[in-house]
């Protein structure tokens, strides 16, 4: 099993501190930082642009992991690139040519993410698959808060770890949805490496980050 990792969501921080809160997640054991992009199209809430991330670089040395939740995404790469994203993370949905998406997310030197809804299937991607950093299974619907684990992904999960150990390759599979520590046990065993949890992280024990964080790593 690889290391598991823990990417903070940052729409659950306290945004007139957006700066001091990342410093606080790298402090406390973050591994790296999930950027959820929404465009009120794709998705119906909006969010972060790419000045904010920018100007969000600067606080911390960790990995941006942005989630674009935006369409059409394509021609909007390049400036999450430049404004510091690491890792680019897509619906296939949301683009016209998954394959020329991905080549322009790898070009501009930037990890490949695709993220799957939950009723999307892995046959979308499984020609795709050899030129994919990280898959994202969302276990809720995106772009709507406050709704529960969707246990029936973990299956695709488990899947995924199949394929990956079939073919040999070194891709990370990561869920974001819902996750506490009741259900990131669950998530760990079926093949998740790369654990998105927001509330759970800011919110439970009191707001104690680094017991937050500690707790959903142990499986």
């Amino acid at each position: 099993m690889k290391n598991i990792k823990i990417s903070p969501s940052i729409l659950s921080a306290d945004f007139s501190q957006l700066g001091s809160e990342i410093k606080k997640l790298e402090e406390c054991g973050a591994d790296m930082i999930h950027v959820d992009v929404m465009d009120g199209h794709f998705v119906p809430n909006l969010t972060f642009g790419p000045p904010v991330i920018k100007d969000l670089r600067k606080h911390t040395s960790l990995k941006f992991d942005v989630h674009l939740m935006i369409s059409p995404v394509h021609k909007y790469i390049e400036a999450y690139a430049d404004a510091g994203a690491d890792i680019i993370t897509i619906h296939p949905e949301a683009t016209d040519n998954l394959q020329d998406s991905i080549s322009k997310i790898s070009k501009l030197n930037k990890k490949v993410g695709i993220s799957l809804n939950p009723e999307t299937k892995i046959d979308v991607i499984e020609k795709h698959i050899d030129k994919i950093d990280l898959i994202l299974i969302m276990s809720v619907h995106p772009g709507f808060g406050g709704q529960k684990f969707m246990p029936e992904v973990l299956e695709k999960i488990r899947k995924l770890k199949s394929i990956r150990e079939i073919k040999n390759l070194n891709f990370d599979i990561e869920i974001d949805g819902g996750i506490n520590f009741e259900n990131s046990k669950s998530a760990i065993e079926a093949g998740a490496n790369i654990l998105v949890s927001g509330t759970t992280i800011f919110k439970s024990n009191n707001g104690d980050i680094k017991k937050n964080i500690e707790l959903l790593k142990s499986v």
